[in-house]
């Protein structure tokens, strides 16, 4: 897949107006989540992806590794997309399950077993709701 079939796939499925709104949506995720998690599992997971979306993951990223849950991560997504929590949640989650589909599945799985699921529905589990709704 390349950048315009991956941005295009997000595009789709977030129903989103135009292209600038789509890749705002996508670094806003991948940028966010490659804080979240370590610069070596950032750099394995983005190996498979174009280039560009690879990016957000990696060199955009100053500082991986910070320690936030997933109230901090939305809160954060919302604020570089410019747009409310909701639609931000609802953005990652779908941009994550379109990652998936790109991704080797054991760099998924250290992805889901790096950030913490719990019975809260405001934890990390809330992330993975579209790519567990496609299991």
């Amino acid at each position: 897949m390349n950048f315009d079939e991956f941005t295009g796939d997000v595009q789709h499925r977030l129903e989103l107006s135009g292209t600038g709104e789509t890749v705002r949506a996508i670094r806003a995720t991948l940028m966010t989540l490659g804080q979240r998690i370590p610069e070596g599992n950032a750099e394995d997971l983005a190996a498979s992806l174009p280039i560009e979306i690879k990016w957000y993951l990696t060199g955009a990223v100053h500082e991986h590794g910070q320690r936030f849950d997933w109230q901090e991560f939305v809160e954060r997504v919302s604020e570089i997309e410019g747009t409310d929590p909701a639609d931000a949640a609802y953005h990652a989650r779908v941009i994550v399950d379109v990652v998936r589909s790109q991704v080797p599945e054991s760099d998924f799985h250290q992805l889901r077993d790096m950030l913490p699921e719990s019975g809260d529905a405001e934890n990390w589990g809330s992330l993975f709701e579209v790519v567990d709704e496609g299991n």
